[in-house]
């Protein structure tokens, strides 16, 4: 990663503040701006739906189980 050089002084100065390497405050401000520009995606189809059921959160499990196997 390239910085400017009056950029990369202030970070210097701040991770000594902060006895830690310039290379760890780059990789928290990545992830903090990766966490807040990512999308959650969700499958349209979510909610889209009824099953009448109203117990499907309590009996996933059971009414899945063999879900995929062949007959």
């Amino acid at each position: 990663m390239y910085l400017e050089p009056d950029a990369y002084r202030r970070l210097k100065r701040i991770a000594k503040d902060r006895a830690c390497p310039p290379a760890q405050l780059l990789r928290e401000a990545v992830a903090a701006y990766v966490a807040r520009h990512e999308r959650r995606r969700v499958a349209r189809s979510v909610g889209a739906f009824r099953s009448g059921r109203r117990d499907l959160s309590e009996r996933a499990e059971a009414l899945l189980a063999g879900l995929g196997r062949s007959k």
